[in-house]
C-alpha cells in the first residue's frame, strides 16, 4: 500500500489567503479551506494547531510576500530609479498580492495586532520608497511628501468610483504617479 498523501501546509495557507482576499478573516474556517481544497479537515490539525496558528501564518506569509520578497524583486530587476518605483507598483498592484493587502487593512480596522503587522509592513514599504525618492530629491520634507503620495496612490486607486472624463484609469493612474516623481 502507498504513503498516505498530504495536504501540504503551504497549500492551506494559499487557499487561506485566497478566502481572506474573497471574503475577509471570518470567512477563513478549516472545514471551509478543506472543502474548497477537496480534502478531509483532519490533515489541516497535522499542520496547525488551531485556526489562530493558520492566521499567523496567512499573516507571516503576507508579509513576507509584501515587503522582502517583492522589494527584492525589484532590487534583482535593476534599472534606474523611475523603473524600479513602476515594478514597485505593479508588483504590489498584482491582483493576488492586492487583494490580500486589501483584506488585511480592513481587518486591521478590527483586530489590534493586525493593525500592528500592518503598520510594520507599510513602514517597511515607505522606508523603501523614502530610499528610492532620496535617489531623486535632497529634501526631506518633499521626500516624505512624495513617499505618502505615491503610497496613497497605490492604495487609494483601488478604492475610487469616479469616471475620468474619457481617460482610462490606468491613463490617470500613470500620469498622477508621473506627476508624484
Amino acid at each position: 500500500m502507498g504513503a498516505e498523501v498530504r495536504t501540504p501546509r503551504s497549500r492551506w495557507i494559499e487557499e487561506g489567503l485566497r478566502e481572506l482576499a474573497a471574503n475577509g478573516p471570518d470567512a477563513v474556517r478549516v472545514e471551509a479551506l478543506a472543502k474548497s481544497l477537496g480534502v478531509t479537515k483532519g490533515g489541516f490539525y497535522g499542520h496547525f494547531a488551531d485556526r489562530r496558528a493558520l492566521l499567523a501564518e496567512m499573516l507571516d506569509t503576507w508579509e513576507r510576500e509584501s515587503t522582502h520578497d517583492l522589494l527584492e524583486r525589484v532590487e534583482r530587476a535593476g534599472g534606474d530609479t523611475p523603473a524600479r518605483m513602476r515594478l514597485a507598483s505593479t508588483l504590489a498592484t498584482d491582483d493576488r498580492l492586492l487583494g490580500i493587502d486589501l483584506a488585511v487593512r480592513d481587518w486591521a480596522r478590527r483586530d489590534p495586532g493586525v493593525a500592528d503587522r500592518l503598520r510594520r509592513v507599510d513602514n517597511r514599504r515607505m522606508e523603501f520608497l523614502r530610499t528610492l525618492f532620496r535617489e531623486l530629491h535632497t529634501d526631506e520634507d518633499e521626500v516624505e511628501a512624495r513617499c505618502v503620495l505615491a503610497f496613497s496612490l497605490v492604495i487609494g486607486n483601488h478604492f475610487l468610483a469616479a469616471d475620468h472624463g474619457g481617460r482610462s484609469r490606468e491613463e490617470v493612474f500613470q500620469r498622477a504617479a508621473r506627476l508624484i516623481r
